[in-house]
């Protein structure tokens, strides 16, 4: 044999697996079509966020959770509907991922030298039930090095072992079939591609130059999703969510296509909830790509005015930050708006400086780089330096200081002109009525007064309530949003051991899944909806546990 066990995928789910079969003390070969410079995948320009419970960053900013908190929120967001069938593993993931998140996860990761910010971000607000969608207090803690950071001790193990001899890398080697004997999964085979230097996320040759075959006692896949793959998203596309637009920009690197899925399945392994996926629609285009259509999404705070494409205000909770599925639905099955594949945020200079951060690790570099200093400087009235670079390049921002010249830059970044002056005027005007006194029936108002109640939001997320109008507050910024690809929620269905399931649900012999490929574990862990902070979570549970079954299982 090659090795004990095979790892498909060196994102962060597979790196984490190979970790625990390199300390059981197994040989671990890694299987990975892109080349050294994307170690890590996709996680590594992640913004690094994690669900962890009842910690001691909450409490130190008077945040009071949970376990029972945290899995009321996670069981009324995962809306779990087909327990007799493709939920019926993913809702005990589920169980097990939120004891985990209010049990050992922070210590085992601080003990692999992760720290996070003093300030706990509140994502996913929700959908304003109690027993409905969202998190309840905040939890969506930031990983000292952004999604670098979160990855760095599981590559430094990774490179470690390999320097020690125990894990061999195999870059640009894509898997194009899993070798079984005897019913069981002994190996892999597939196409050896050219050798291409391209730098981290950017797209590589396909070229093939030979074939390969490896052998071992174990097949972990941890391939991630399908969100690089529009072809793939749209054909999976659920008809709740309306249908899929005709444009969307793409979230993650180019190589996250969903074609080792179809390796697996026709190994035997079953796939579920297929339909179950999470996009996001505060995406902008990114004025310096890296990868095809890449986009980068928006991460707001409360305050901004959200507009369809007829210039109409969104109803509750399509809120910026509140319900993202909810928001998606909205926007795609409200019938006049199935033709548009955008939205507008109308925001101040005043809610820009304070509330607008944008995900991933390369805009984010005080995070990343761990800057004490300039991580400071986003108290200050001026827009952080990566959010002011879109300000003055992105192609979906106007700046005016009058409404009027406002939502006519707007209107010249569409097709044709859909937004009329008068009923954008007539909503802000009405809006800005509700903030002349702490008392409002507006229910986005009093969102934001309440967010403003937690210390953290107060200090460094939230903006003071003030007229949108208001010329000292300006200029006004519009924000053209589009539909960004991201996670599959459904994938590999799997036991607690990470053991991929078949079609009799009983395991494939020989072959297991981790990360997104599994749907973060079981098939589905999040089931509909996602609190945050739980995909890299997902990634990491998931992976340990595929690591320690298979390393048990192999002897």
């Amino acid at each position: 044999m090659d090795a004990d066990v095979i790892v498909v995928g060196a994102g962060l789910a597979g790196l984490v697996a190979a970790g625990e079969l390199v300390e059981a003390g197994k040989r671990v070969a890694v299987v990975e079509q892109e080349n050294a410079a994307n170690l890590g995948g996709q996680a590594w320009w992640s913004f690094g966020g994690l669900f962890l419970i009842d910690t001691p960053e909450q409490r130190r900013m008077g945040v009071h959770d949970s376990a029972d908190l945290a899995w009321q929120d996670w069981q009324g967001s995962a809306a779990f509907d087909r327990l007799g069938d493709e939920d019926s593993w993913a809702q005990k993931w589920a169980r097990a991922y939120v004891d985990f998140a209010a049990g050992e996860k922070r210590s085992w990761l601080k003990d692999k030298g992760m720290g996070w910010l003093a300030l706990v971000g509140w994502a996913e607000r929700g959908d304003g039930r109690a027993e409905g969608h969202g998190n309840s207090v905040p939890r969506f803690h930031i990983t000292w090095g952004t999604g670098t950071g979160v990855v760095r001790p599981f590559v430094d193990a990774a490179l470690q072992a390999a320097e020690a001899g125990r894990l061999t890398f195999h870059h640009r080697h894509r898997v194009t079939e899993l070798v079984t004997q005897g019913g069981a999964v002994t190996g892999v085979r597939g196409d050896v591609l050219a050798p291409d230097d391209a730098p981290r996320g950017a797209p590589s040759s396909r070229e093939v130059v030979d074939d390969f075959e490896l052998t071992a006692q174990a097949v972990v896949v941890t391939t991630g999703g399908i969100g690089g793959n529009h072809d793939m998203v749209r054909e999976w596309w659920p008809q709740r969510l309306g249908t899929a637009p005709k444009h969307m920009l793409t979230g993650v690197p180019a190589y996250v296509d969903g074609a080792m899925i179809k390796v697996a399945e026709d190994a035997g392994a079953r796939t579920v909830n297929r339909d179950r996926m999470w996009h996001y629609t505060e995406g902008i285009a990114n004025y310096a790509p890296v990868w095809p259509q890449h986009a980068i999404r928006v991460l707001p705070g409360p305050s901004p005015m959200w507009f369809d494409a007829l210039g109409r205000r969104l109803p509750m909770p399509c809120w910026p930050g509140f319900d993202t599925l909810s928001t998606l639905r909205h926007l795609r099955t409200t019938p006049d708006l199935a033709e548009y594949d955008h939205s507008w945020f109308i925001v101040t200079q005043k809610i820009i400086a304070k509330e607008f951060g944008l995900s991933g690790s390369e805009q984010n570099p005080d995070i990343t780089d761990r800057d004490l200093r300039a991580l400071a400087s986003r108290v200050t009235s001026a827009a952080p330096p990566p959010v002011q670079a879109f300000i003055d390049k992105g192609p979906d921002f106007v700046v005016a200081d009058g409404l009027r010249e406002l939502v006519d830059g707007m209107n010249k970044l569409t097709d044709e002109p859909l937004l009329e002056h008068d009923l954008i005027e007539r909503q802000l005007v009405a809006r800005d009525r509700e903030v002349a006194n702490k008392y409002a029936k507006d229910a986005q108002v009093t969102a934001i007064n309440a967010a403003r109640r937690y210390r953290g939001d107060r200090l460094a997320r939230v903006a003071a309530p003030h007229r949108i109008l208001d010329p000292a507050a300006g200029p006004l910024i519009g924000i053209k949003l589009h539909i960004l690809t991201r996670k599959s929620l459904g994938g590999i269905q799997t036991d607690l051991s990470s053991r991929a399931l078949g079609h009799d649900g009983a395991p494939v012999p020989g072959l297991y899944a981790a990360g997104e490929a599994a749907g973060f574990g079981g098939g589905g862990v999040h089931g509909y909806n996602s609190l945050e902070g739980t995909f890299l979570g997902g990634c990491i549970f998931s992976g340990r546990a595929a690591g320690r079954a298979a390393a048990a299982a192999v002897g």
